[in-house]
């Protein structure tokens, strides 16, 4: 075994009626369901954030949300609240085959720092365990699918090229929240992280 599917925050709050939907998003959970049936190691991811958590533009007064504040760590974005710990929104979605997942990696859950990679805080160095775990299992090549396509998803593939891992993200299997251009900024960050866009 040395293949494994990635599936990035598929949850209700991502999904259209979600607190922070994706457009489209509810539509990729058939194919995702599909490609986990043929996938040899499957690992899904949770947004999961406490409802203090710095990210969201209701923590900072005066905030518009999609409006952009530095951190600690760096420019970020400021979120309507989503996925908060123990929420329905938090859940995956419904028809999402959860019971073929090996792995579920909550991320976000620290309230001063936001969590887009699988791997990686936002800060760049605090690890999630993902890759230790993958090594250990010797996995080699992962394939992303899920939400948002130009953040998690994006953010993800790109650190497991840096980390050595051969990423290829199947962007059908994903959605978009497309803002300011931000779409095409991770596609092309992507492509020349060496990540394959399938």
């Amino acid at each position: 075994m040395t293949q494994a599917l990635i599936v990035i925050d598929m949850q209700r709050d991502f999904c259209p009626g979600g607190l922070l939907a994706v457009a489209g998003g509810d539509q990729v959970v058939g194919p995702i369901n599909a490609m986990m049936r043929e996938a040899e190691a499957v690992i899904l991811t949770q947004d999961w954030h406490p409802a203090d958590h710095a990210s969201f533009a209701d923590n900072h007064p005066g905030a518009a949300a999609f409006s952009v504040t530095q951190m600690p760590y760096g420019p970020q974005v400021l979120w309507p609240a989503h996925c908060v710990i123990g929420t329905p929104g938090a859940a995956f979605h419904p028809d999402l085959e959860v019971d073929r997942a090996d792995l579920i990696l909550r991320k976000g859950f620290r309230a001063g720092i936001d969590s887009y990679s699988a791997f990686f805080e936002n800060d760049r160095t605090t690890a999630t365990g993902l890759s230790g775990y993958l090594r250990d299992r010797g996995i080699t090549d992962l394939t992303f699918a899920g939400l948002a396509h130009d953040f998690c998803v994006a953010w993800s593939a790109m650190d497991a090229a840096r980390l050595g891992f051969n990423a290829r993200v199947v962007e059908g299997a994903c959605r978009a929240i497309d803002l300011d251009g931000s779409l095409a900024a991770a596609r092309d960050g992507m492509t020349r992280a060496g990540v394959t866009l399938a």
